[in-house]
């Protein structure tokens, strides 16, 4: 029977699924099927693997060609099916020894002169194979790094189609000289020379962002043009701990992907930054296009700070969306070709100013806005979103005062070891539990952990009854709390670390 196997892995969101590949070679009229619920690119595949069977000196009987992915009910898209689907031809054929690829998973586009192209993820492809009893994986060269990241791999990098045929057995000339396939950039990272130190003043906001860290809690900074926010965001990622080497994976997986991963710097072991432009869409942010969909700004934030400047200039349609990611953690996007699932438990950072001139702080003497247009520029942010942002707090104009002053505020190191610290304290607390930071504990937790004693909760509860905070609100300032405590060197919070989370959640309004 002229039947070739192999094997190919089907990404969907971070969960992949090793692919059996089979090509049957018939005596019949000549043609070429391909089923196993292929998108249109993986269709294309049809005529880049002929071409490039043709160009490496492969010549394949006259017969009718059919190609199953199996299972034949997951959706299959991309073009890295390509180098299996050759593979499994040659070895229908027997041009190769039919049983040297039959365990092997294949990656690789073709190109029509032979060459393998680089594909995007690489490494979650290789981590779910492994993870299915695949452990013998041939990549295109330049995805060579990415794919040796993964320990217990065994990995053999091709350049060309003609190279792998010939290691299988068949008789045909390889390339001396292999030309490398182009291959997307590295995701942008913040500046490294960025020290909290370069910011002038701000002693409020510089508290809350050391706490934002330490807690992993998002953020709203409300200020004029030209204060900071900005120059805080940016500074964020320098203040968190290095990545576990679980999380390293996970994020770097995410970025495969996504295209945006160099692997000539390993694993990525630092939090990434990301800060989509006001105009961004919501399948930019969340993820999403045509077939499959891809990872957005949200996932590639996953582990690290999405920004998000100018915050009320977001289509309400993008601030909506990332109400799903920041209550669980993670994305799932529903397509007509499928749905994807990818992780998204970033710390969120907005930064607005406070009217459409921004100069409604403090007294709002200078602001020239209508009291409509202020709330109306403002409730662009909806009340569900803000809700669950734990720290909100005011960027106040530089004061003559502080430019004067030779006293410079704390370093990023400084802080970042206090950070660390407090993190500390919190993961050993959370040792028994699925949580890692305080922003991720659940409200009922923090006050079973309190004890009975409910005067300490005296200051939610009179807020609750203004109707400055809701249940929500009153359980992320029981997490603010549980953090500066941590900071503090304390075993719980107190009624001082209580009335700070407070202050820190309201912006100093309805107190």
């Amino acid at each position: 029977m002229a039947l070739g196997r192999t094997l190919a892995v089907a990404l969907l969101g971070l969960r992949g699924y090793v692919i059996e590949v089979e090509a049957h070679l018939a005596a019949s009229v000549p043609g070429f099927s391909l089923v196993g619920l292929p998108d249109a690119a993986l269709a294309e595949s049809r005529d880049r693997v002929r071409a490039a069977l043709s160009s490496a000196g492969l010549v394949l009987p006259q017969r009718k060609v059919t190609v199953n992915l199996s299972p034949a009910s997951l959706p299959k898209s991309g073009s890295g099916y390509d180098l299996a689907i050759a593979v499994a031809m040659l070895a229908g054929a027997r041009l190769i020894d039919p049983a040297a690829p039959a365990g092997v998973v294949h990656l690789g586009e073709l190109g029509l002169d032979g060459r393998v192209h680089s594909v995007r993820g690489v490494l979650p492809a290789v981590v779910a194979g492994l993870r299915q009893g695949v452990t013998r994986f041939v990549v295109p060269a330049q995805d060579e790094a990415e794919a040796r990241l993964v320990p217990g791999a065994t990995i053999t990098a091709v350049h060309t189609l003609a190279e792998i045929a010939h290691a299988y057995g068949a008789s045909v000339p390889v390339p001396a000289v292999p030309v490398r396939s182009h291959r997307p950039g590295p995701v942008r990272e913040p500046d490294e020379c960025a020290d909290l130190r370069d910011v002038v003043g701000q002693l409020h906001a510089r508290v809350a962002l050391e706490v934002a860290a330490a807690g992993g809690h998002h953020l709203l900074m409300v200020g004029p043009p030209g204060t900071g926010k900005t120059m805080l965001a940016a500074r964020l990622p320098g203040l968190l701990p290095d990545l576990t080497e679980a999380e390293a994976v996970e994020v770097t997986s995410v970025h495969s992907i996504a295209g945006t991963f160099d692997p000539s710097d390993g694993l990525m072991t630092r939090p990434p930054f990301e800060d989509p432009h006001h105009t961004a869409t919501p399948a930019a942010v969340v993820g999403g296009g045509s077939g499959v969909p891809r990872p957005g700004a949200a996932s590639r934030a996953h582990r690290g700070v999405l920004f998000m400047d100018e915050a009320p200039e977001f289509s309400p349609r993008v601030l909506q969306t990332l109400r799903q990611p920041l209550e669980h953690g993670e994305l799932v996007i529903q397509r007509a070709a499928g749905s994807a699932r990818y992780p998204a438990r970033f710390q969120l950072v907005l930064a607005a100013n406070p009217c459409p001139c921004g100069l409604a702080i403090g007294k709002g003497l200078a602001c020239t806005c209508t009291p409509m247009a202020r709330r109306r520029y403002f409730a662009r942010l909806s009340g569900p979103l803000l809700d669950r942002v734990d720290l909100q707090v005011e960027v106040h104009p530089v004061t003559r005062l502080d430019m004067a002053s030779e006293a410079t505020g704390e370093g990023t190191a400084v802080v970042a070891a206090r950070v660390a610290l407090a993190r500390r304290a919190a993961r050993e607390r959370l040792t028994a539990t699925p949580w890692t930071t305080n922003g991720e504990v659940p409200g009922t937790w923090l006050r079973a952990r309190l004890g009975g004693d409910r005067s300490l909760l005296g200051d939610l509860d009179r807020a609750m009854e203004r109707g400055a905070l809701s249940l929500r609100g009153a359980d992320r300032v029981l997490r603010v709390a549980w953090t500066l405590a941590d900071l503090a060197g304390q075993g719980s919070p107190g009624p001082d670390q209580i009335g700070q989370a407070l202050l820190l959640r309201t912006r100093g309004q309805g107190l």
